[in-house]
């Protein structure tokens, strides 16, 4: 060893653990600006799979959704606390002030707007049918005089009454895990919903079990969901906005659909 190694590496050593000091407190400095930030609580179904779903090894929500909010949140100024609620129970949280903002593939519509606020949509879908594996229906018509289960309060269960009338049992569930289970065991005949949401379920759980047919019924947009008049839909829309110019919309979109979003 030179004698300038041997005067640099005790440099070295005594330079780095005077830098531990600055690097600590810099690391807390950030723990104590989290801290301070607000924490909106944002509901999300967890029947949505990919959207949301419960994590069994963490015993929490994620999801496109819930890691969509998270990044959000960071661009906009807020923590996000997500909290597990059925489909149909989130407008009415948002109504009653229970929590801040809902993230559950929830379609803006013009009744919905009414009642509540929305961002600036960040998903493009659409309807589509659920049936049986063994099923020879293909299209919403071939249902009239059957039954299908559609979400409480959704586009899906709109869509229907609109289509077939009183042609058709329709039968409201809380969520897609109910009504997906009552096709399954016979109950219903098909189940409309968000045609992501299905899809997915008959590519993964529901393979040789169920299948989506026909055409995807009227294109929808998703947003998220606030109370009329709260103060955070502006923050969330600006937060959008800067995911999707720096990629990390495309990144996160990939991540859990497999392919890159149509439209940035």
């Amino acid at each position: 060893m030179s004698f300038m190694n041997r005067i640099t590496k005790p440099a070295t050593r005594v330079a780095c653990i005077a830098l531990l000091p600055a690097a600590m407190a810099a690391t807390m400095n950030l723990s104590a600006q989290a801290k301070d930030l607000p924490t909106l609580k944002v509901a999300s179904d967890p029947s949505f799979k990919p959207f949301a779903y419960m994590d069994t090894e963490t015993n929490k929500l994620a999801g496109f959704d819930i890691e969509l909010m998270q990044a959000i949140g960071e661009k906009a100024g807020f923590q996000v606390e997500s909290v597990p609620l059925d489909f149909a129970g989130i407008i009415p949280a948002l109504q009653s002030s229970n929590v801040d903002a809902g993230a559950s593939s929830i379609t803006i519509t013009d009744a919905r707007k009414k009642v509540i606020d929305f961002s600036n949509p960040y998903y493009d879908s659409g309807l589509q049918l659920l049936v049986k594996e063994n099923s020879k229906s293909a299209a919403i018509e071939d249902f009239k005089g059957k039954t299908i289960g559609a979400l409480t309060g959704s586009t899906g269960y709109s869509f229907v009454q609109k289509s077939l009338g009183t042609d058709v049992n329709l039968v409201p569930y809380p969520a897609y895990a109910t009504a997906i289970l009552s096709l399954t065991s016979g109950d219903t005949d098909a189940v409309i919903g968000d045609q992501p949401v299905l899809a997915y379920y008959a590519a993964t759980t529901g393979k040789g079990k169920a299948k989506v047919v026909g055409p995807v019924y009227q294109g929808e947009q998703f947003g998220i969901a606030f109370p009329k008049g709260g103060k955070w839909r502006d923050a969330a829309d600006k937060g959008l906005a800067a995911i999707k110019a720096d990629g990390t919309y495309a990144r996160i979109y990939s991540k859990w659909f497999g392919t890159a979003p149509a439209s940035n």
